[in-house]
C-alpha cells in the first residue's frame, strides 16, 4: 500500500499506536521527513512531541549510502559492513562525522530556539520517521534515548523492509511498522507525495504542538 503523503501516514500510524497503548508516551521525530508523520501521531495520542536530532553519515560520493549515523548526546554508530565494502578509512569517516555534527548542532539551534529538549526519562519514547531504509539513524536514535534513560524505546514508521525491521528489533523494545513490502526500493516509492520538508514547516509543526 502506498500512502498519500506523510500526514496521512502519520494518522494511520497514530491509530495503530492507540491500539498498542504505550505507557506515558512521548513522540521523538527525526527531522525533517519524520516531523509531519510524528506530528499526526502526537496529535492522535494526545502526547508531547519533540525532535530527536540524528544525522546519517553518508559514504563520500554516495551520500545516500549510510556508513553510520550521529545523534544528540555524542552518539556515533558505525556500519562496519559498509565501511569495509566502500574502503572508508578513519580519516575519511572523521571528516564526514565532523561535518554532520556541525549540521546537527546548527539544526538544534534552528528548531529548538529557546525551548529545552523534552526529558524522556522513564517514559515510552516513540521514535518516528517517514520510513526506514538501512536503519542507521534509527539505531543511533535508540542509543541516544537509552543514554537519556527512556523507560522504553519504540521505533515507529509507516514503511520499512523486513530485514531492517529485524535489525532494529534487536535494540528497540518494540518496532511498529504499517507496511513491510518484499521489494522495498526506497522510502519515497511508498508515498504518492514525498515532497521535501523545509525548515519552516518543521518549525511550524513543532510550534503548533507546543500550543496544545
Amino acid at each position: 500500500m502506498r500512502f498519500k503523503d506523510r500526514s496521512t501516514a502519520g494518522v494511520a500510524l497514530g491509530r495503530r499506536l492507540i491500539e498498542l497503548a504505550p505507557s506515558d508516551p512521548v513522540v521523538l521525530v527525526l527531522p525533517r521527513g519524520g516531523v509531519p508523520v510524528g506530528y499526526e501521531v502526537a496529535m492522535t495520542l494526545g502526547c508531547d512531541l519533540d525532535i530527536l536530532l540524528v544525522r546519517k553519515l553518508g559514504v563520500p560520493g554516495q551520500p545516500e549510502l549510510a556508513m553510520g549515523a550521529v545523534a544528540e548526546g555524542d552518539v556515533v554508530i558505525r556500519n562496519q559492513v559498509i565501511l569495509d565494502l566502500a574502503g572508508i578509512d578513519e580519516t575519511a569517516f572523521s571528516r564526514v562525522l565532523e561535518m554532520e555534527q556541525a549540521t546537527l548542532e546548527g539544526r538544534a539551534a534552528l528548531y529548538r530556539q529557546d525551548h529545552a529538549a523534552l526529558d524522556p526519562a522513564g517514559r515510552t519514547a516513540l521514535v518516528v520517521d517517514d520510513g526506514l531504509a538501512t536503519g542507521a539513524t534509527a539505531l543511533a536514535a535508540v542509543e541516544a534515548l537509552r543514554i537519556r534513560d527512556a523507560g522504553q524505546v519504540w521505533v515507529c514508521v509507516p514503511v520499512a523492509p523486513a530485514d531492517t525491521v529485524k535489525v532494529i528489533g534487536t535494540v528497540a523494545d518494540r518496532v511498529v511498522v504499517l507496511e513491510q513490502p518484499r521489494r522495498f526500493g526506497a522510502v519515497g516509492v511508498w508515498y504518492e507525495d514525498f515532497s521535501q520538508i523545509g525548515d519552516d514547516e518543521v518549525k511550524t509543526l513543532l510550534a503548533h504542538s507546543r500550543l496544545r
